[in-house]
């Protein structure tokens, strides 16, 4: 798939959060329908609470069903994200007020050439009351699976945008693409160009002046957009997923970052994979703000990390140092 796009494209372009995508997304990592680098132990340690929703509550099994790989999906379980102000009550709200007739239309594109689902599953698929009894499954699901969690996850996916926008605007498409997934490149062309997706689809699109909507997931894979409801859009994995959840378990082995710095220190270097405040540190490791603050302060003199103020806005990001220590990668001696 090709999808061309324009300098006039940048400024049409826009990041949003769906906590309503989370939630969807963590089900089906928690399910075995898809893995993530890095959050297994996350998986397995929410895997009894789903595997409890789902013995209680049979519609979560009616979401499962309903997953295809490569194929189409019912919009309303999941409508597209309006921005990055919306709660997750909003994005439900939209669910709920699906008319039923366009609910039936959706699923039946959905399940066509599907594997016939279960009977339980085909008996609240086909009930009048399906909009609700699905309404009230992702709102389950989301309690259960991701709620608790928000605050940090939340705090992954608005770093990750801040970065990913400001690369769009200064240094342009190319720059904001080819590292989103391995799937992805772009194709320079004169005044225009193409992001390039290694899919089934050999179409080729054209934004046309609308834009680009870029979603960030925690729990989720790449997935584009390129048909109505939903504006041409990109989900991607945001930067950062793999310290998401903060410092290792305490019976984890300590690896050699950990007896150097210390678990904590070494969390704090970590974490910041993407440039962060102290405040989104503190909400994403639980850690309390003078304890991230005397981490950053011993980093910093250490040459690991550097400090930059943008407004009333102090973003700590790592030195190629600490780039180097975080990620084991060893370092070339200097001459």
């Amino acid at each position: 798939m090709r999808i061309q796009v324009t300098p006039a494209d940048i400024a049409a372009s826009r990041y949003a959060i769906s906590p309503l995508g989370e939630a969807m997304s963590a089900l089906r990592l928690c399910a075995g329908q898809h893995s993530v680098p890095g959050l297994a132990p996350w998986a397995a340690r929410h895997r009894p609470a789903y595997q409890r929703l789902r013995r209680a509550v049979p519609a979560v099994d009616a979401l499962l069903a309903l997953l295809r790989r490569g194929g189409y999906n019912a919009d309303f379980i999941q409508p597209p994200p309006a921005g990055i102000g919306r709660s997750f009550a909003d994005e439900l709200s939209v669910v709920r007020a699906t008319p039923l007739a366009q609910a039936r239309t959706e699923l039946a594109r959905n399940l066509a050439g599907h594997r016939t689902p279960p009977a339980h599953v085909a008996r609240i698929l086909d009930s009048p009351e399906v909009v609700r009894q699905v309404a009230e499954a992702i709102g389950l699901v989301w309690a259960t699976l991701v709620e608790p969690d928000w605050p940090r996850l939340r705090t992954i996916l608005e770093r990750d945008i801040v970065q990913r926008a400001g690369r769009l605007v200064t240094y342009g498409w190319g720059a904001a693409v080819t590292d989103l997934d391995p799937r992805l490149s772009w194709e320079p062309g004169g005044a225009t160009g193409s992001i390039v997706v290694a899919d089934r689809d050999a179409a080729t699109y054209s934004l046309g002046g609308q834009g680009l909507l870029f979603v960030p997931t925690v729990f989720g894979t790449m997935i584009n957009y390129v048909e109505p409801p939903w504006p041409f859009a990109l989900v991607y994995r945001a930067s950062g997923v793999a310290d998401l959840l903060g410092p290792p378990a305490p019976d984890r082995p300590p690896d050699a970052l950990d007896r150097l710095l210390g678990r904590t220190r070494a969390a704090v270097l970590r974490a910041l994979a993407v440039p962060a405040t102290t405040s989104q540190l503190v909400r994403q490791l639980d850690l309390t703000l003078g304890g991230v603050g005397g981490h950053l302060a011993v980093l910093r003199d250490a040459g690991l990390v550097t400090r930059t103020r943008t407004g009333r806005a102090v973003r700590y990001a790592r030195t190629p140092l600490g780039d180097a220590l975080a990620r084991d990668v060893p370092v070339d001696p200097v001459g």
